[in-house]
């Protein structure tokens, strides 16, 4: 299950790019609470909390009990965190509020785990992964930090599906029409050396 924690942030009066570079001036950066068949709610909130979050695992999937100014305003999972280009600092924050019958759609870590217990990956096989992420729908408190795909046993020109992965109940897939594949084990590239090559050519 999903750990629930608070996240503080504070409320704003305006929109429109003028207040949000205000916002930024003052240490924050802006964002927005919607979803909930509310009306949407102008909030600011520290860029080192945003960023702290996105380096925990499983940040796409996680919930929060929001408060804005101190008042208690729902639970809420972080949408979209845009990044400036440069310095991939957090610029801007959505967050969308949720109930637990809620459906949400989101993007999953995969976790791939004992490669050296792949004989073709020990034969010199790469790990070709596919995806590195899977998009899955469920309620958030069934939503899993991660999928994890277990390499054991893998030969070269094995590959791993969706159907090989535990999904917690309650959570699918956004694709139901194939057996997408995850990663596959790949033939090593053999690099062809001639005795030419080896043999360094005679001076005249």
């Amino acid at each position: 299950m999903t750990e629930l924690e608070t996240l503080a942030v504070e409320g704003r009066d305006r929109a429109g790019k003028g207040a949000a570079r205000a916002t930024r001036r003052q240490g924050l950066i802006p964002g927005v609470i919607y979803g909930g068949r509310q009306s949407p709610a102008l909030v600011a909130i520290d860029p080192r909390v945003v960023l702290s979050e996105m380096k925990r695992p499983g940040f796409s999937t996680r919930m929060f009990a929001i408060t804005v100014a101190g008042e208690a305003a729902g639970r809420v999972m972080i949408h979209d965190v845009q990044l400036h280009p440069v310095s991939d600092m957090p610029i801007h924050v959505d967050f969308l509020r949720i109930d637990a019958d809620s459906a949400v759609t989101v993007s999953v870590p995969v976790h791939f785990i004992n490669e050296d217990r792949a004989p073709g990956l020990k034969r010199g096989g790469v790990l070709n992964v596919v995806r590195h992420e899977v998009e899955v729908v469920g309620r958030p408190d069934s939503l899993p930090p991660f999928l994890e795909v277990d390499l054991t046993g893998l030969e070269i020109s094995d590959s791993v599906h969706i159907s090989a992965v535990a999904v917690p109940e309650g959570v699918r897939p956004t694709i139901t029409d194939r057996d997408f594949t995850l990663c596959s084990i790949a033939a090593p590239s053999v690099m062809k050396t001639t005795a030419e090559d080896e043999t360094p050519e005679a001076t005249s």
